[in-house]
């Protein structure tokens, strides 16, 4: 792009454990603060990367947790300190997101906000850039826009967008209405899905004015909107700025804006979707991570870690290091093993997803060290 888009501010929500990913993605180094594709950087800075060229440096904002505030400001460290907009505790991602667009618009009321996550992978900056031009055009007519992405294969690991009928968008010819949104499915509805071709996966992405996005939360979450007009009256003033985040912060309904907004905003008509034709990953497990590195040949151990020992024969699946351990692994097919100083995961592909169960039950157990 030879210019950022003037009215555009970018958001990147950086929380969460990305607890599928255990024990590489722990509280204190989550999932966004890893390299996971061998580019040379986490993906929390391959984001930045990313949106900088559409918005510029000085209008790119990330809402995170207190904990990782210096992580996140070593990784970007051209964010300006009053774009850091800090989490006291986790309040899911309406409130995260909505604390954003409610200090943007009380800056800049006539702002347009996109959030996306600070840990996916996205390959195809160019088609990526024109799919959020799309959507900021389409966010200027007061919709709520998303970027889906067409499905490659039937998967079960995401959400489903319904596309509905076609918009007549000046600068988004590939703008339609959203119809609905669907649940994770089964694997034989995901196969209607995917050959029905008018689904997309959903990917998280949200662009629109500030107001617009708002007025949705008031509508559904009323007592949560509140609470975030008194956030960011208080914000720019740090004397002013604690006791109301001590006061309101944990009144917040925890509520994913999946549920706040796009549902509401889609049953409304005020929903739209612009397809993104690149390649998207959430990495939400290790058979995603393993597909990502593997070179797309299935019968290919992806090895992960600067110093890995390993001495692989007719083995397939990932193995990610951060020991000096030798490790051999010897006619195993679709093999996830991760080894750290204080845990060893050993799975397969097949029951990646299985992996957050693992994390669930050393909760259970008081084990919150290895966490």
């Amino acid at each position: 792009m030879a210019e950022p888009i003037a009215d555009f501010y970018a958001l990147i929500p950086a929380g969460g454990i990305g607890s599928r990913l255990w024990p590489l993605s722990r509280a204190d180094a989550p999932k966004f603060l890893h390299d996971l594709t061998g580019s040379g950087h986490t993906l929390l800075r391959d984001t930045w990367n990313r949106l900088e060229p559409l918005a510029g440096r000085d209008r790119i904002a990330v809402v995170t947790g207190r904990a990782h505030r210096a992580a996140v400001e070593k990784e970007l460290p051209d964010i300006p300190d009053k774009n850091v907009f800090l989490e006291s505790e986790p309040r899911d991602s309406t409130a995260a997101i909505g604390l954003a667009a409610a200090i943007l618009a009380h800056r800049e009321p006539d702002v347009i906000i996109g959030s996306f996550a600070a840990d996916h992978v996205i390959r195809g900056t160019q088609v990526f850039e024109w799919a959020v031009q799309q959507a900021v055009a389409v966010a200027r007519e007061g919709y709520i826009c998303t970027i889906g992405i067409p499905p490659v294969e039937p998967s079960v690991g995401f959400g489903y967008i319904k596309k509905g009928d076609e918009l007549v968008i000046a600068g988004a010819p590939e703008a339609a209405t959203v119809e609905r949104f669907v649940e994770k499915p089964d694997l034989d509805t995901a196969k209607d899905y995917f050959a029905d071709r008018s689904y997309l996966w959903n990917a998280g992405m949200f662009i629109a004015r500030a107001d617009v996005l708002l007025g949705e939360i008031a509508e559904s979450q009323p007592h949560l909107y509140a609470g975030l007009i008194d956030l960011a009256e208080a914000w720019d003033d740090r004397d002013a700025r604690g006791p109301v985040v001590d006061r309101v912060w944990p009144t917040l309904e925890r509520i994913a804006i999946d549920y706040s907004v796009a549902e509401p905003a889609a049953e409304r008509g005020r929903l739209a979707v612009i397809p993104g034709h690149f390649d998207w990953d959430d990495v939400g497990d290790f058979a995603s991570l393993a597909k990502l590195n593997s070179g797309g040949r299935r019968d290919n151990l992806a090895i992960l870690g600067g110093n890995a020992r390993v001495l692989a024969d007719t083995a397939s699946g990932i193995l990610v290091s951060q020991t000096h351990r030798v490790i051999s692994v010897i006619g195993v097919k679709d093999i996830v093993i991760v080894d750290t100083d204080d845990a060893l995961l050993v799975t397969t592909s097949e029951h990646a997803q299985r992996v957050k169960g693992v994390v669930d039950a050393l909760k259970l157990t008081g084990r919150g060290d290895v966490l």
